[in-house]
Formats: C-alpha cells, sequence, structure tokens
C-alpha cells in the first residue's frame, strides 16, 4: 500500500535527531568475541500514534476513509522518532554492550557469561517499553554475525558474500542507468578496496557522458573492481590504546591512504583527483593526500600520537619549510592540531629511532624483552663468570656479598648479568634509551651500578659510550668559562630557585622558541618549560605560577640575571607582595650563577643528541629531557634530585628486572639447619 504523505509532510514542523554513522557503531566493538543481534517486528508500527491525533494521518480509499493509529513509515519526523525512542530505551547500555540502528540491536561482549548478563538487561528494557522482536531474524550469542550488510566477527569486519557474489555476476553494463546500478554497489564497500577511486576511474568518467560510452578501460575497471571485492580484506577494528599509522600515496589520477594497526588495515580511503589537482606537481598531491587522510581520520588521530607513513622523501621537512605559498599555510595550519612523526617509507634501510616509535613500542618492548631475564635463572650455572659462585652460594659456603633470591644470582643488592648480549643492550637502554638522554660516562655508570653488576662493567660502559656515533656527531668539547662563584647552600628544598631563559632556539609547531629553566638550588631537580622568546614579565610569571607554583608553593628567594624581564616593575612589585627576595647576578658576569650555567650547557648537550637532524623537535623530548637530568645523581649532593626531593629513586624501564628483597637461599638452609 502507497500513501501519499506530502502534504502532512509539507506542514510538519521537522524534528532532527542524529542518524548513527556505521563507522561510529563498530568503533566500539573492539575485542568483542561473543554477539547477539536483536530485530523489532514491525518497528515504527509499535509507537502509538497520540490519541486524538489520527486525524491527521487520515488517507482515502475506495473504500472508505481510514486513520493510523500506530507511526506510519511515510511520515518525514518517524525516523528521527524511532531513533529517538530507541535510544532512550537502551541509553544505559549502548556503546558500552550494546549499539543500535534503527530496529536493528547488536549486543556485544568478550565473554559469554558477561553476554548472557547484559542480554537479561536489554530484553527486561524492551520489555518495560513494550517492544516485541522479530524471533526468525533474531541471532543469539554467535561469533559471527550479519549487521547493516557486512559480517562482524572477533577478526574484524567482513564483506557480506552475497553482495559480493552479486557484484561478480553483475553482467556488463548496456546503460548508464546500468554503470549507476553497479557504481552505486560497489561504493557500498570501498572501504575494503585500496584505491578504490583510482581503479573506478574510468567508470566515473563514463558517468559524465551524454552518452554511454563503454570503452576497454572501462571493462578493465570493471573486471578489477570486482576482483577486489571478491577478495577483500578482513578489516581490523580499531583499539585506541594503541597508536594508529596512516600510509599515504598518490599517482596523477588520484591519492589513497590506509589506517592501520599492528599491520592489519582498519579502513582504506581513496579520491579522484579534479583536472586541475592533476597538473600539480608530485610533492603537492603526496602533501594532498595527507590533508585528505586526516580530513577522513580526524575523529580518530585527533586524540593521540600516530606514525604517518609517505613515500614522498620531502614530506619530511613540512615544518621546517623556508618558503612556503599561501596553499601550503592552510594545509599547514591543519596539521598542526596533531601529534604526528613522519616516516619515509623507503627509507628501511635506514631506520632511524624516534620518540614516538619509541613511546608505540615501549610497552611491547618491556614485555618481550625484561621478561626474558628469567632465562638467566638456567644460565648461572654455565657461566664462565659466574659459574664457581653459583656453586658456592648453592652450597654450604657462599661466598660474601653474594646471594640467591628468586633463583637470581644477586651481589649485594645488584642482579649479576652473564656474559651475553643482554650487557650491550642494558647499557645502550640507560644510555640511549626512551628514558635516556645520551648522558655522559660517569652518570650511564653510575645508574648501572646502582642496579647491575658484572666483571669489567666500566670498561664495557666507557667503549660502549666511545663508540655512540650521536654522542661523538652531537656532543662538543668541554668549554672553560671560568671559575664559577658559588651560592650560599639553602636550608631546605624548594625555596631558594634560580631562573634563567634558553634563546635561539628554532620555532616548533605549538610557536616556542625558548626554554624557562628554574633549578632548585637545594636538591638541584630543574623544571624545563617551554615559551616564547617575546613574553613579556606577565607571561613569565603566569608560566612560573601554573608550573612551578602550582607544585612547590611560594619561593623565598630567586637568582636571576638581569633581564629585561626581572627588573621590570612588574616582576619586582609581584614578588615584593609575596616577601620572595629577588637577588640579580653581576651585570655581564654570568658566573655569579655557576649552577644554573651549568644546567644550561647540559639542557643544550641533551637536546642536540635527541633531536639530531630534526631541531624544531626539540619541544617533545623535552620532557624525556628533564626526567634524564633529575635522576641523574648530582656532582654537588651525591644524589639524583628526584631521590632529594621524594626519598626514592624514579622507576626506570630496567627497574622491572629488580626482584623484592628477601634472604637468599644460603641463609634460608643454615636457619633451616640451626632450627
Amino acid at each position: 500500500m502507497c500513501i501519499d504523505s506530502r502534504a502532512i509532510n509539507k506542514i510538519t514542523v521537522k524534528y532532527r535527531f542524529p542518524m548513527p554513522r556505521f563507522n561510529d557503531l563498530i568503533d566500539k566493538l573492539s575485542s568483542a568475541s561473543v554477539f547477539s543481534k536483536l530485530d523489532l517486528r514491525s518497528g515504527y508500527h509499535q509507537i502509538r500514534v497520540r490519541q486524538g491525533d489520527e486525524w491527521k494521518t487520515a488517507f482515502k480509499t475506495k473504500e472508505g476513509l481510514y486513520e493510523w493509529k500506530v507511526m506510519p513509515f511515510g511520515l518525514c519526523n518517524a525516523p528521527s522518532t524511532f531513533m529517538r525512542l530507541m535510544n532512550e530505551v537502551l541509553k544505559p547500555f549502548l556503546d558500552k554492550c550494546c549499539v543500535v540502528y534503527f530496529d536493528d540491536i547488536l549486543v556485544f561482549n568478550t565473554n559469554i557469561s558477561d553476554h548472557v548478563e547484559h542480554l537479561k538487561n536489554v530484553f527486561e528494557a524492551l520489555r518495560q517499553s513494550k517492544l516485541f522482536l522479530n524471533t526468525t531474524k533474531c541471532q543469539f550469542a554467535v561469533s559471527q554475525v550479519h549487521f547493516l550488510g557486512f559480517i562482524l566477527s572477533a577478526e574484524g569486519v567482513h564483506v557480506d558474500p552475497c553482495k559480493t557474489s552479486t557484484i561478480a555476476e553483475w553482467p556488463i553494463p548496456q546503460s548508464i542507468s546500468d554503470i549507476r546500478s553497479f557504481h552505486g554497489l560497489a561504493n557500498f564497500y570501498r572501504r575494503f578496496v585500496k584505491g578504490f577511486s583510482i581503479i573506478m576511474s574510468p567508470i566515473t568518467d563514463a558517468l559524465k557522458q551524454k552518452s554511454f560510452l563503454w570503452t576497454e578501460a572501462q571493462q578493465t575497471s570493471f573486471e578489477t573492481i570486482k576482483l577486489a571485492l571478491t577478495t577483500a580484506p578482513v578489516l581490523a577494528l580499531p583499539d585506541f590504546s594503541k597508536p594508529f599509522q596512516v600510509d599515504t600515496d598518490a599517482s596523477a589520477t588520484g591519492v589513497g591512504a590506509v589506517l592501520s594497526q599492528d599491520e592489519r588495515p582498519i579502513e582504506f580511503f581513496s579520491e579522484k583527483l579534479n583536472s586541475a589537482r592533476q597538473k600539480w606537481p608530485s610533492y603537492e598531491q603526496e602533501f594532498y593526500a595527507v590533508v585528505r587522510a586526516l580530513k577522513q581520520w580526524e575523529h580518530y588521530l585527533l586524540h593521540q600520537d600516530f606514525v604517518l607513513c609517505s613515500d614522498n622523501q620531502a614530506l619530511q621537512y613540512i615544518n621546517s619549510q623556508k618558503t612556503i605559498n599561501r596553499l601550503h599555510t592552510r594545509w599547514i595550519v591543519f596539521l598542526q592540531k596533531f601529534s604526528f612523526v613522519i616516516k619515509h617509507k623507503a627509507g628501511k634501510l635506514n631506520r632511524v629511532a624516534d620518540a614516538l616509535s619509541r613511546r608505540s613500542a615501549l610497552l611491547t618492548q618491556l614485555q618481550t624483552e625484561l621478561t626474558g631475564l628469567q632465562c638467566l635463572q638456567d644460565l648461572y650455572k654455565e657461566d664462565s663468570d659466574f659459574k664457581t659462585i653459583w656453586q658456592q652460594c648453592m652450597s654450604e659456603h657462599p661466598v660474601s656479598d653474594y646471594s640467591i633470591r628468586h633463583g637470581f644470582l644477586f651481589k649485594g643488592n645488584t642482579v649479576c648479568i652473564l656474559d651475553s648480549s643482554w650487557r650491550p643492550h642494558i647499557i645502550q637502554e640507560v644510555h640511549s634509551g626512551g628514558l635516556a638522554a645520551h648522558v655522559g660516562r660517569d652518570k650511564t655508570l653510575q645508574q648501572l651500578q646502582s642496579r647491575f653488576y658484572w666483571p669489567h662493567l666500566r670498561r664495557d660502559v666507557i667503549c660502549f659510550i666511545e663508540r655512540c656515533p650521536i654522542c661523538q656527531v652531537y656532543k662538543g668539547s668541554a668549554q672553560n668559562t671560568g671559575l664559577y662563584s658559588p651560592l650560599p647552600i639553602p636550608d631546605s628544598i624548594w625555596e631558594d630557585l634560580s631562573l634563567d631563559f634558553v634563546l635561539g632556539l628554532p620555532r616548533t609547531k605549538h610557536g616556542s622558541d625558548a626554554i624557562m629553566v628554574v633549578v632548585d638550588r637545594f636538591s638541584k631537580m630543574a623544571h624545563f618549560v617551554p615559551c616564547k622568546k617575546m613574553f613579556d614579565a606577565l607571561n613569565i610569571s603566569r608560566i612560573f605560577f601554573k608550573e612551578i607554583v602550582r607544585l612547590h608553593g611560594i619561593p623565598m628567594s630567586l637568582t636571576s640575571d638581569r633581564d629585561v624581564k626581572f627588573i621590570s616593575h612588574f616582576w619586582r612589585e609581584l614578588w615584593k607582595r609575596f616577601k620572595t627576595d629577588i637577588k640579580l647576578s653581576s651585570a655581564y658576569h654570568p658566573q655569579t650563577d655557576g649552577q644554573m650555567e651549568v644546567v644550561n650547557r647540559t639542557l643544550g648537550s641533551m637536546l642536540r643528541c635527541l633531536v639530531g637532524q630534526s631541531p624544531s623537535r626539540w619541544e617533545e623530548v623535552l620532557g624525556q629531557a628533564e626526567f634524564t637530568y633529575n635522576s641523574m645523581p648530582n656532582r654537588s649532593t651525591g644524589h639524583c634530585p628526584f631521590a632529594i626531593m621524594y626519598t626514592k629513586m624514579p622507576n626506570h624501564l630496567l627497574d622491572l628486572a629488580v626482584l623484592p628483597k628477601c634472604h637468599s637461599t644460603s641463609a634460608t638452609k643454615q636457619a633451616t639447619q640451626s632450627g
């Protein structure tokens, strides 16, 4: 029965309610393995028209005048009303264990016990709202389910074999209408096909012709797209706890990209270039591919770091171009809101570690490498350095300072490391790992000696650092800047501070071009805060209160040079009201505050090693440099600033290998015998 509802729709006040997108629905299904699909019986017809308003839905037939008592399908507000009802009924479960698209409800869980409990809750909610299911179309507790034209499972998203078989058997189009039908059906699964727009380009061009035209190019495209859809990969479901990777590419015809995680594709994107963009140089086409891909997946990428891969090497220097046109300026401004690292695809032979790759692979590295220390328990008895000591510790006459705890050999409170590949790996992690900044020989040695022991540890550290290529390139020779004048020793932490700026840095994507360095003269702890060179005293004071006072309170004294910010009336009057003593160094004599000069020199050396060939990245690694500096033992105090401030050393990556303190095996034996 077909009813004309245009008259009532014309005078109806439109009610708008957001309809869910398929991509948003499947994003909630990550790690789900048990599914149930519920289908309502005649969905719209389960909503009662308000009593007294039935006359508005009246329609004429040859048998008389009729009125709807339930909501018909032709009303303009019917979809939004029904969608609002489903969201209200299932509101406690949406995006947690359930998603809904009109009358299709999908319940998902990671295990069957939770699934049964959630199904009961959903059934109860439907029963209270007097909504009835069509059991013949429902599926319960299955590992694979058909939903909105796709097949969902624990593996990911599959294409529907019924639809792909229809595409595979599609006859050669004989009219523009046939081309349009095939194009629409194939476009439904474009997310499964890499470079869909480029492959479909000849067929898309055929739609623009005034008369039907089917040449060899269209036939090749027709066969290629059918083969691609029938052999489409299984797309992974996004996991927002892991970093994403975006691979982009461009050609003279179009641009394409793929969003992936753990080398599994999540979605493919492609776009055919118009005639004007096809004339662009390859650099602009590759740049455009990056911009379009990030716009397409902005909701995935905006909240976290990700890796951007391109086969155009020039794109690695997007943020450091000296001359750019207006088009590139708009694109660069758009890219500023993302946090990503660009990698060149062809650079597999020249792998350069970067901060993002370290952060993204950090957890995996901890679980795979450090857990492997368990193998040391079975190798002590065969090691050339510790074989004899191990046997003596297992006997009645243990060696002094050596003990066995949890199957590991300890010297004092340090773990003994065998003569294997573990030693250079541990040195590398302390010297240049994800929580290090290429500190010198003595600092590296002190951190290793506090955790590990093996013969000739000092010699191995010296040889490793002498061969470190980054240290050899980016660390200059020591300069004699004269004698530094010592300042009086403070009485407590974070009461007497030193303040200075590091200037002349390249501008970052956040606009920072300077670093405010604040050092506690008692604990030697430092904070490195990015800022702008043109900031006045008002802005500096705001940053100081946000980053320093918020954590440590109001200082009793501030030592600084005679920068225009520190001698301004505002700065002096501000600290006068807080009763903080302002101590200015002698003009043209930086040696007055020698401690600050040493910190600045150390900071510069660490940043040069961390940023390498990308100096504009210094703001990204500033936190890593601050952690490294505060975890290094200070020559004046003999302790690291962390230990003075928090009464304990900071937890390091290698501390996962340190075992709980317990009595050694030999001591336990002696205690048992004496008992």
